[in-house]
């Protein structure tokens, strides 16, 4: 498996966004975990479609199976670091043959459509993380507000 992680820092006030959400009443520190997960998956959609549109068709199977998500297969998942709080992954699941095709073999040539989509499009993913939290982050502190104030007044 080909791993590959980039850690985005200096966001001091989207960290206090995050304490400040964690201790807002009604909400737990699931509730940062879950906006983290939309916004992370929000900004690899452009990711996916782009690896999608470079993959080799033979039998269309590669294609409609790049997908994103935070789950794993087993054999991926026992290979995975579990380190980090929330992860989200692109790619084409358990296929076998996806490895295959972007690294080659000793009978077949390597035809990378992973690696070229994501070297064209990372720092435009690094970019839209921080927008894509910072409107989670709104719409779940929106929430939030409503549901205190739903609290209060009973």
């Amino acid at each position: 498996m080909s791993l590959v992680t980039f850690r985005v820092e200096g966001f001091k006030e989207l960290d206090q966004a995050f304490n400040d959400l964690a201790n807002t009443v009604g909400t737990s520190r699931a509730t940062g975990k879950n906006v983290a997960k939309r916004a992370l998956t929000q900004a690899a959609a452009p990711l996916e479609r782009a690896v999608a549109a470079a993959a080799p068709v033979a039998s269309g199977h590669l294609q409609t199976s790049i997908t994103t998500g935070t789950r794993l297969s087993r054999r991926q998942s026992a290979l995975s670091p579990k380190e980090v709080p929330v992860e989200v992954y692109v790619g084409a699941g358990p296929l076998p043959q996806a490895h295959m095709q972007e690294f080659g073999t000793h009978d077949q040539p390597a035809q990378p459509f992973f690696r070229p989509a994501w070297d064209a499009m990372v720092q435009a993913i690094r970019d839209s993380i921080a927008s894509f939290l910072w409107l989670e982050l709104q719409k779940a502190a929106a929430r939030a507000a409503k549901k205190a104030a739903r609290l209060a007044g009973k």
